[in-house]
């Protein structure tokens, strides 16, 4: 697929109730719609819906979709998805999420989130049709367009930073297996932002 067959549309401020960091536009009455209106499943999907390891804020973490969810989600997208496809997808869903938190916490540590709990994940944004600069610039050097993108902003005790995530198909020996490269770093848009890239090159080069 071209792109993440989640609808990543604008994502409002993080409802009540626990969800996936990625934006499904859907609330559970949307949920309840789309497995009305959605082809029936030729087997029998889990409901059961894994936690990540993403805070949310004080109340929990964020929890990913089961795949009854995703399947639905993927037949609105008129995918065409396959029940059966769902027990891989599903989990290459929640490891590439959790990838994304990891190099985010990377670029995070040390610098005092643990003071006030811990760096929560405020809200997201899908821009599978947008290059950032970078990924433009890439491009223009002869690489591979990156075949998603997401903004996350996370909140370190009041200071909040975006982080632009560029998803690319990466290369793996095994011709059956999958591999994705994430190119995540904050973007420079505030002070933070432009601080946090300086000292990451400082200490990449220097």
């Amino acid at each position: 697929m071209s792109a993440c067959p989640v609808d990543h549309g604008s994502s409002p401020q993080p409802p009540q109730e626990e969800k996936c960091p990625v934006d499904h536009s859907s609330s559970a009455d949307v949920w309840k719609k789309l497995a009305s209106s959605s082809p029936s499943p030729s087997v029998p999907l889990s409901e059961q819906r894994e936690v990540s390891s993403i805070p949310k804020d004080q109340s929990g973490n964020w929890v990913y979709p089961s795949e009854a969810q995703f399947f639905s989600a993927m037949a609105r997208k008129q995918h065409k998805p396959q029940a059966a496809d769902m027990k891989t997808i599903v989990p290459i869903h929640n490891a590439v999420n959790e990838r994304a938190w990891s190099e985010i916490m990377k670029w995070e540590a040390g610098r005092g989130g643990e003071a006030c709990g811990g760096v929560q994940l405020i809200n997201f944004k899908g821009k599978p049709g947008e290059r950032s600069p970078k990924a433009r610039w890439k491009m223009l050097l002869g690489y591979a367009a990156p075949f998603d993108r997401h903004d996350w902003v996370v909140d370190r005790c009041g200071v909040r930073t975006r982080y632009i995530i560029d998803f690319y198909t990466g290369r793996s020996s095994d011709q059956n297996s999958l591999s994705f490269y994430l190119d995540v770093r904050p973007a420079l848009d505030n002070w933070e932002g432009v601080k946090m890239r300086v000292q990451h090159f400082w200490r990449r080069w220097f």
